[in-house]
């Protein structure tokens, strides 16, 4: 069975949302890590540190919860751990050109 890739598991990510900002999590610069871990039969776990736009954002438990649903969706993948990291602080200057365009910001 092939390996999954960083690439491949951020293009999967791009289908979450934060669901007051219209722009993929990933485009929003909020995935931080993505660690694999060989599992058996030929598959891998998957860890996730992602952060947030603000700490007190009332959607953290369920962006997590599509990270993790969205990854273990993945073949080959066995399990999705989900960390959100809180070091360095989520900055705007993470967005992506995309985003920036997307919010009207450049």
């Amino acid at each position: 069975m092939a390996v999954i890739t960083e690439d491949e598991v951020l293009s999967a990510l791009k289908q979450c949302y934060d669901p007051e900002i219209p722009v993929n999590i990933v485009d929003l610069g909020l995935i931080y890590n993505v660690r694999f871990e060989s599992a058996p039969e030929d598959r891998q776990d998957v860890t996730v540190d992602m952060t947030l736009t603000a700490q007190g954002c009332p959607s953290h438990v369920m962006i997590g919860e599509q990270v993790k649903a969205r990854v273990e969706q993945m073949p080959g993948v066995r399990n999705a751990t989900v960390n959100v990291v809180w070091n360095p602080p989520w900055t705007p200057e993470r967005l992506s050109p995309d985003a920036r365009k997307q919010l009207g910001i450049e």
